[in-house]
């Protein structure tokens, strides 16, 4: 439980108007990887070189922002890339090996949002307890369905990451 308060606490600093289906992905990349973007490897490339191509400004976030307890599982930020002088192939081919791990467990996914719903009312989260228990309620109602990045966080921070499995990614 420690991990995903310090977790959300980061990310809502971070992102001050995450709404909860940002707080959810966060945690369903968290348990579950990238396994869900597993995509032809043309079409993967073609997506991962137009957002390179095409990314703008956006929030200052590091390179590397581990998201799982383990540490292993991160988000990649593309623009933090862009900025450094390592190859974008090195992150694309590290998001592909990751696409191909098999470590979802909606069980551990389970886990992360009866934390949320625990904390719920610790002030973490910029919102209601009784909204974010109904949310999480819901979802773990509706068996962990996959979600999007909220129009708002995609308005406001102009999400451009890979979901990676930090073995595959040289240090």
């Amino acid at each position: 439980m420690k991990f995903i308060k310090n977790l959300l606490t980061d990310h809502v600093q971070r992102y001050p108007n995450m709404q909860l289906d940002d707080v959810y992905k966060l945690l369903q990349q968290a348990a579950l990887g990238a396994g869900h973007a597993a995509d032809s490897v043309e079409s993967l490339e073609s997506a991962f070189e137009q957002e390179l191509s095409s990314l703008g400004d956006g929030p200052q976030e590091p390179l590397i922002d581990p998201i799982s307890p383990d540490g292993k599982i991160a988000r990649a930020h593309i623009r933090a890339l862009a900025a450094s002088n390592i190859n974008p192939k090195v992150l694309f081919e590290a998001f592909v090996k990751t696409t191909r791990d098999e470590i979802e467990s909606k069980d551990k996914l389970r886990k992360f949002c009866n934390c949320v719903i625990d904390i719920s009312e610790e002030d973490i989260l910029p919102f209601s307890s009784n909204e974010t228990k109904e949310f999480f309620v819901e979802l773990l109602e509706s068996n962990l369905p996959f979600l999007r990045h909220s129009d708002i966080f995609r308005a406001t921070y102009k999400p451009a990451y890979r979901i990676i499995n930090l073995d595959y990614f040289p240090s």
